[in-house]
């Protein structure tokens, strides 16, 4: 326990006391700074004791002409100007950097509490994997010491932010700028297509490829995707349907499972037969208007019996016998599979869409495996609602992952030797793969660079659901908090693991001589962040959580403002 009388507590006689002294000190300083001036000028020598100096003036024998004391108003005046010009220019960088909440700073991670995450660490793990020309992704910069924030090409992130927080210009634009190596983004608008296509050419010298059906960036068709070149097997076809499933609008699902996964199950062995058999996508439409067309049957058993490799040929007898099975149901059954088949197909009647994947001979077909072993970019658009593109965006997205992650095994250490960024923008909406939270851990380990940017946690817990939305979480090594949500239970969590500081408890008491003061040092805890705090977190602010560093709160920084963003 100690004892500290507050300033407040005074004596008026200790005050002006207090007042005196400060400013005989500062006249004794400008006297004596003023009279130094002058008799370096004159070449006359001057004591350095102020007293002695005062005396001086006084009695005429330090200058008799006067002229001293026009020198000693001159350095006052000099040193009154270089006082404002110092308030202000702290002023005006504190009013141009300061938010509100940016105390809570000093409590939060710095110096070495985040060295995971600084600038020399991120770089010496780029030089220890061998990436040439780049150093890590761009996350901002720390409000107590303004010390670069970045990601590393090992690492993997999950931002959550409300609309309006900043998240393409300071987050999704500076990445992309930042990668080495190929780029895949996903977005539900233009901006950014427009803010970063030309300089992604021009930095690596290499073709973007930009899928647009809903002509959202005023993109005129210039290439064409196989979904079904993602076919090679029956389980790569389950597993495409189940995309399929996964990225229709979770609102319009009736949540009977049990019929979604027969309605899958039904797909799958269409689409294995029309990879196999040459079709495009399109032959599932008449294949599934129809209950009893056993179209797809034959072109199984015929495959069946042309092919030489013992697998696919049992994969083609499975699949016929799945499908007869199906269409042998009673009829009331048999109409309630078809009907959930026909929902998650339901795309196949967008025909602006289908132009983007059936074969065209006066357009280049993109080839996953090509793309990955380049610098380009691949931007897919998509937007909610009526001729959302949601359905193609996902598997074309995943085909893209899972050719990188092919690729990477034929590399040194398992790993690509470029880094790829995979920007998943407004994934909740555009990218809904049910797979993304259980493959989420691997992607770092193989060069992969993942990024899932969310608008709330709830979003997330809508595609995914709560397990598949905690496992996101929890594997991603990097997670930021952007503000813009107003979910208590997501926001009390985030605000348990910025964590807590202890702030002292100052006691009063009264008696005849007066009142008293006794302060408990470090004696109560309270949030760093409070809820209502991280509710009304300022744009351009961020909290980060790393792997192995204290949270901290940093600063985002546009796009606009990191020219040395730039690819080397």
């Amino acid at each position: 326990m100690s004892v500290k009388q507050d300033v407040a507590t005074w004596e008026p006689s200790t005050i002006l006391m207090a007042v005196f002294i400060a400013l005989t000190t500062l006249a004794a300083v400008v006297i004596t700074l003023g009279v130094h001036a002058w008799a370096l000028v004159t070449g006359v020598e001057a004591s350095w004791n102020p007293f002695t100096l005062v005396f001086g003036l006084i009695d005429g024998s330090l200058d008799p002409s006067g002229q001293v004391a026009w020198w000693i108003g001159g350095v006052g005046v000099f040193l009154l100007v270089l006082v404002v010009a110092v308030v202000l220019l702290v002023g005006r960088r504190k009013s141009g950097k300061a938010r509100r909440g940016d105390e809570a700073a000093q409590w939060a991670g710095r110096g070495r509490d985040i060295e995971p995450i600084t600038e020399r660490a991120v770089a010496a793990k780029a030089e220890r994997l061998g990436v040439e020309g780049a150093r890590g992704f761009p996350v901002g910069r720390t409000v107590a010491g303004d010390v670069a924030v970045l990601s590393s090409f090992e690492d993997v992130c999950i931002t959550i932010a409300g609309p309006r927080t900043g998240k393409t210009t300071s987050w999704v634009v500076p990445r992309i700028f930042a990668a080495p190596g190929a780029v895949v983004a996903t977005s539900n608008k233009r901006d950014i297509v427009d803010e970063t296509r030309a300089r992604r050419e021009q930095t690596t010298g290499e073709y973007a490829w930009v899928f647009d059906p809903q002509n959202l960036a005023g993109t005129t068709q210039s290439w064409w995707w196989n979904p079904l070149s993602y076919v090679t097997d029956y389980v790569q076809a389950g597993a495409l349907a189940d995309m399929f499933l996964s990225a229709e609008d979770a609102s319009n699902k009736d949540g009977n499972d049990m019929w979604d996964r027969w309605s899958c199950q039904l797909i799958a062995p269409m689409l294995l037969a029309a990879a196999k058999s040459g079709r495009p996508i399109t032959a599932l439409h008449e294949w599934l208007s129809d209950q009893t067309n056993d179209e797809a049957v034959l072109v199984l058993r015929a495959l069946a019996s042309e092919t030489k490799d013992e697998y696919l040929k049992e994969d083609f007898k499975k699949a016929a016998t799945s499908l007869e099975g199906f269409m042998g149901m009673p009829v009331e059954t048999r109409g309630s599979v078809y009907g959930g088949a026909v929902r998650i197909m339901h795309f196949l009647n967008n025909t602006r869409l289908m132009r983007w994947v059936t074969p065209s001979e006066e357009l280049p077909e993109f080839k996953p495996e090509d793309f990955v072993r380049t610098h380009e970019t691949l931007y897919c658009l998509s937007q909610e609602g009526r001729g959302s593109a949601t359905q193609i965006v996902t598997p074309l997205t995943v085909a893209v992952v899972e050719a990188a992650t092919a690729y990477a095994t034929t590399q040194a250490g398992g790993r690509l030797k470029t880094p790829m960024l995979i920007e998943l923008d407004e994934a909740a909406n555009v990218c809904r793969w049910n797979e993304l939270p259980n493959q989420y851990s691997h992607f770092g380990s193989r060069g992969l660079c993942v990024d899932t940017v969310l608008q709330s946690w709830s979003q997330g817990e809508r595609v995914w659901g709560e397990k598949g939305m905690k496992a996101l979480w929890s594997a991603a090594n990097l997670k930021v908090y952007g503000g813009g949500v107003s979910e208590p239970e997501f926001l009390r969590n985030v605000s348990e693991l910025i964590g807590v500081h202890w702030v002292d408890s100052t006691q009063v008491s009264s008696s005849s001589s007066g009142r008293s003061y006794s302060t408990s040092k470090a004696s109560q805890q309270r949030p760093i962040a409070t809820v209502s705090d991280l509710q009304a977190l300022p744009q351009g602010r961020a909290w980060v959580f790393a792997s192995g560093a204290v949270a901290t709160l940093v600063r985002l920084i546009p796009f606009w403002e990191q020219p040395s963003l730039e690819t080397k």
